[in-house]
């Protein structure tokens, strides 16, 4: 996957580990002869808040206490509905809070993601973070409107993560900072909404993923992904 010495292998780090595809991720990162070691967080496993820094933080300081170097980490959390409410139909549904509280976690969580997990990263071979968005947020791509708060804050989420690949690759021009859009996956996240029109398991989708991510190059980093690794238009 990284640019690890393949005798050692890689070493990854999986955020929202407890989620759907995020758990489908680490099991496949466990399978994987070459991945040395998949660490898992998630706010029931460890506690983790993406939509509290000082929570974030202290994460990644365990971490770095612990002298972990990733090649890969892989931000699966998300959230489509907040509290039982579901995304808006029409501009008249939209509420304050809840808009703010989505942005909470998609925009702003992920900014924190990357703000203390990318000083984690590999600087002297190729390393991969990776963020899960969504095929709505593009702007380009929004032919039918709705969902506003869902939408917007995965548009934000690409543009944050636009930012850290520019930033980071002064760090290590080898390194790969991207989004990528994993499909409509059998998951509790998306049963309500699919319609029964899912393009992969959540195992198939961890899969084509981590495909994705070993064949991406360092040029493409700030790029939009889907699961089949063509690119998205913002």
């Amino acid at each position: 996957m990284a640019g690890n010495d393949q005798q050692e292998g890689y070493s990854a780090l999986v955020i929202g580990a407890s989620g759907g595809i995020g758990a489908s991720l680490a099991a496949a990162l466990d399978a994987d002869p070459a991945c040395r070691t998949a660490v898992r967080l998630s706010r029931s496993g460890n506690g983790l808040d993406l939509s509290n820094e000082q929570s974030v933080a202290a994460c990644a300081e365990r971490l770095d206490g612990d002298g972990e170097c990733f090649d890969l980490i892989v931000n699966a959390s998300g959230v489509l509905e907040i509290d039982g409410v579901p995304p808006e139909k029409a501009f008249r549904s939209i509420d304050a809070d809840t808009m703010l509280r989505a942005f909470a976690v998609n925009s702003v969580g992920s900014a924190m993601a990357l703000k203390y997990f990318l000083p984690l990263m590999a600087r002297k071979s190729r390393s991969v973070f990776a963020t899960l968005s969504a095929r709505v947020g593009s702007i380009s791509d929004n032919r039918l409107g709705g969902w506003v708060s869902y939408r917007a804050s995965k548009a934000a989420l690409n543009q944050i993560v636009r930012c850290a690949a520019i930033e980071f690759a002064r760090v290590n021009p080898e390194s790969v900072v991207v989004a990528l859009h994993p499909g409509t996956i059998d998951t509790p996240l998306t049963e309500k909404y699919a319609g029964g029109r899912f393009t992969a398991t959540r195992e198939e989708a961890a899969a084509n993923l981590l495909r994705v991510l070993a064949g991406l190059r360092a040029e493409q980093s700030g790029g939009f992904f889907d699961y089949a690794g063509d690119e998205i238009e913002w």
